[in-house]
């Protein structure tokens, strides 16, 4: 199985001896504590669950300004964003070397983690504008990623970290949320050696099914990782439980048994495109996957970025050698009138537009919301189904 980055052991991050847990969860009952941002209890989870490694913990702001700009820390370790942890107001942390780190996502604000600080910074305002627009490409507030990120505050806590728990995402999807370590161990029982990873945030209709069907048998895989964003998305996306039954009943039906991983990591959607993509190849080589998928408009929002952008980027900006894990290009897959199936559009010079079955997100919640099927070409009868129980409940 591939090793993992930075390292050839992952180092998790979470604190997985119950007596030490314990132990440090009464330490932090009795230290200064903030409550972080979303974004920061999702990075911290990641690092918790092995998914960001080698770090130790959040990021300076030379680190921050590194990896935004050249896509590598002080000492030279390859990330491509920045990992870090913004508040508006540290001042009930003030002095403190030791301290203890909120959840904003559950009520109550539980002690997510430890933290020994290292440093507490101001990030100058031309330094946070450099860092929007490299990850994101764009310093449009109406970007959700851009508007996450400049609204959380400007003071940087940095320092290693000891993660106590995975915030909500084990407890709301205890079949689906996985570490990276547990996915390791699930892919060495199978047998799994060279393994496709598939990211998605969006329920799985005939195109994505094929798409890594494709990979599958191209790459000569031994399987695939179906690996999905459980975290906050942008208002509009649909939420994970319900992705989470449409993925699952089109795996069950539609591949072969043993052949398909369904899992799902704690984390909060970036939008930030060719950025995201390389993250998203990062964290899928700690999980020990040799391919990840990356296609058309991978991780981006509306017309923010170039349709295969996230595709040049890892020829263009990606350090030769950086990582060991390698790229699926994919091209848009849709179902050919004239060939009966689910191709890539690139395979078929000789199709017009009317040779394809084409729907726009828009149209697709449209029937749904009025209880039209969607075409078999399409959607898989099963997942259809799911999604027109959900928009008719939300209408």
């Amino acid at each position: 199985m591939i090793k993992p980055h930075g390292s050839d052991k992952l180092n998790p991050l979470y604190v997985a001896d119950n007596a030490k847990r314990a132990a440090l969860l009464k330490e932090a009952a009795g230290l200064p504590s903030i409550v972080i941002s979303s974004a920061a209890a999702g990075n911290a989870v990641m690092m918790g669950a092995g998914y960001f490694n080698p770090l130790k913990g959040f990021m300076n702001l030379e680190d921050a300004m590194g990896t935004s700009l050249k896509m590598k820390t002080k000492s030279g370790l390859f990330f491509p964003v920045p990992i870090i942890n913004v508040v508006k107001d540290a001042s009930s942390i003030k002095g403190a070397k030791r301290i203890a780190l909120k959840d904003p996502n559950i009520n109550g604000n539980p002690i997510l983690a430890v933290m020994d600080v290292e440093k507490i910074e101001t990030i100058p305002e031309d330094k946070m504008k450099t860092m929007t627009e490299k990850v994101f490409r764009t310093l449009d507030m109406e970007h959700p990623g851009v508007k996450a990120f400049n609204t959380v505050g400007n003071t940087l806590i940095s320092g290693p970290i000891q993660v106590l728990n995975f915030s909500y995402f084990d407890k709301e999807f205890p079949e689906t949320f996985r570490t990276a370590g547990q996915i390791r161990d699930e892919m060495a029982k199978m047998g799994w050696r060279k393994v496709v990873a598939f990211q998605t945030r969006n329920p799985m209709h005939r195109a994505h099914e094929e798409l890594c069907r494709m990979a599958h048998e191209r790459l000569g895989t031994d399987g695939i990782l179906i690996h999905m964003l459980l975290g906050k998305l942008k208002a509009g996306d649909i939420p994970a439980d319900v992705r989470d039954d449409c993925i699952r009943i089109m795996a069950e039906k539609y591949f072969p048994p043993k052949s398909v991983l369904i899992t799902g990591y704690g984390f909060d959607m970036l939008y930030a495109g060719p950025r995201e993509a390389v993250l998203h190849a990062l964290f899928r080589q700690n999980c020990g996957c040799t391919h990840l998928i990356v296609g058309r408009d991978h991780a981006g929002v509306g017309s923010y970025y170039g349709g295969f952008d996230a595709q040049k980027i890892f020829d263009e900006e990606v350090p030769k050698g950086a990582m060991e894990i390698e790229i699926f290009k994919a091209d848009n897959t849709a179902w050919s009138k004239k060939l009966g199936k689910v191709i890539m559009m690139r395979d078929a010079p000789d199709h017009t537009k009317e040779d394809w079955v084409f729907l726009s997100g828009t149209k697709v919640r449209e029937m749904l919301s009025e209880g039209k099927d969607l075409p078999v070409e399409f959607s898989r009868p099963e997942v259809a189904k799911i999604l027109m129980k959900y928009y008719q409940a939300n209408k």
